[in-house]
């Protein structure tokens, strides 16, 4: 039976959840990929640092005692960041060795580049804990559906704010108040910002659209907003419109380019989405021939994502074994337009506040009509003496349309405060 050495690059939580994997199911895996996969060495910071987890691996702190070594055939990268991740990659493929990586921030960026370093060394890039760690959606994009045209993505593919908007909702407490506490049970960290800002989901549905699409998405083709802005408001009046607040991550193939977008969204009740709750993960796939199919699970943590990572070290030993290795690498074989914001095209959810006058609603109907938006419903509520707070639901209109407006509405004296806008997201599309 061949034996197939892997060279671990990082032993974080990542890092300990493969090994853990690989060592509880080692039957299993040996007779799934009719090898037997060792862990030879593993590269660490530092040497001397406490660890909770060993094995039968030597530990360096030289990049170089793993990417040069002979005898490894996988390099499995769990470092995370930009560099030196990217020229460690790098110098695996020169050194002949295929590589496992779970590296959002990476692929997000250079994934081009590294797709195209693994097919001229004819060696193996596989990326599954990238995004939504156990959810084995690549694999599903790359091979089960590679028989549909893909029309749409929807993800909700962070868990923090998928954590916060949840306790929001269900339990009606404070933005800043709920962040704290997933601050404290470490669903979030110290410094929020990559989570709660939508930059982690961005990146995640670059990589996502890059293969639903066939074309090439990176991170800054990712149209994004956060949740900051979110309010108790904002969720009540979501239910009063059987809706449910998401950080929903969205690509869409249009005729005219690829619409990629990371924001908060009303997600109609009886969308499947809008029942995923609490730290979990889905992404909601359309194809002209399966339909709509969703997958649904952890989207991070130790094992969750080292489950992902060991699927992607048995599929490369299955490769080495059948002399098959670069067989499914880069498929971005198009090279379509990414859409404007200014052409996104939706419903909006505006809230604000105004001199509960006479004709004050009728002129903010003036205002968006002359920019072209209609309103599908209007929400009016006294809330202080001689203020009024208006709640308008438009029919999906360009984004344009509605900026126009709203530069319409912020010079009109009768308002007093646009509170938030937020877009509503039907799974359907608004062409």
């Amino acid at each position: 039976m061949q034996v197939v050495k892997i060279g671990l690059l990082g032993l974080g939580t990542v890092g300990s959840g493969v090994i853990q994997i690989l060592e509880q199911n080692a039957n299993d895996i040996q007779n799934r990929s009719q090898s037997q996969i060792k862990v030879s060495k593993v590269l660490v910071r530092n040497l001397n640092a406490p660890r909770a987890i060993a094995g039968d691996f030597t530990l360096t702190d030289q990049a170089d005692d793993v990417l040069a070594d002979p005898d490894i055939s996988v390099v499995v990268e769990v470092m995370g960041g930009i560099e030196p991740a990217r020229t460690y990659i790098l110098e695996a493929f020169k050194h002949g060795k295929n590589v496992v990586t779970a590296n959002k921030d990476l692929l997000a960026l250079h994934g081009h580049e590294l797709l195209d370093a693994a097919k001229e060394a004819g060696k193996d890039l596989y990326f599954e804990g990238s995004v939504a760690g156990g959810i084995p959606i690549i694999a599903a994009l790359k091979q089960s559906l590679t028989g549909n045209k893909i029309s749409e993505v929807l993800g909700i593919i962070n868990g923090t704010t998928n954590y916060i908007l949840t306790a929001m909702t269900e339990q009606g407490r404070d933005y800043h108040e709920v962040l704290k506490e997933a601050q404290q049970l470490g669903y979030a960290e110290a410094d929020p910002t990559a989570d709660v800002d939508g930059l982690d989901a961005a990146r995640k549905l670059a990589i996502l659209a890059s293969i639903a699409f066939n074309s090439r998405v990176t991170v800054n083709d990712v149209y994004v907003e956060g949740i900051s802005k979110i309010t108790a408001e904002d969720i009540s009046y979501a239910r009063e419109l059987n809706s449910t607040v998401k950080l929903l991550a969205v690509a869409k193939f249009q005729t005219d380019g690829i619409e990629v977008r990371v924001h908060p969204a009303f997600v109609p009740n009886n969308h499947p989405l809008a029942a995923v709750s609490g730290v979990f993960n889905a992404i909601y796939v359309v194809g002209d021939a399966v339909g709509e199919t969703m997958f649904y699970g952890r989207g991070a943590g130790s094992l969750p994502t080292g489950s992902a990572v060991v699927s992607d070290i048995i599929q490369v030993a299955r490769n080495i074994k059948s002399n098959s290795t670069a067989n499914i690498n880069c498929t971005c074989y198009n090279e379509l337009a990414i859409k404007s914001e200014q052409d996104f095209k939706s419903a909006f959810y505006i809230r604000l506040r105004v001199k509960d006058e006479p004709r004050v609603l009728a002129t903010l109907a003036l205002l968006f009509a002359e920019a072209g938006v209609s309103f599908a419903s209007i929400i009016q509520k006294q809330k202080k003496r001689q203020e009024a707070e208006i709640v308008l639901v438009t029919h999906p209109c360009e984004e344009s349309q509605l900026r126009e407006a709203l530069d319409s509405v912020r010079a009109y004296s009768k308002v007093l405060c646009i509170h938030n806008v937020i877009r509503f997201e039907s799974g359907e599309h608004n062409d």
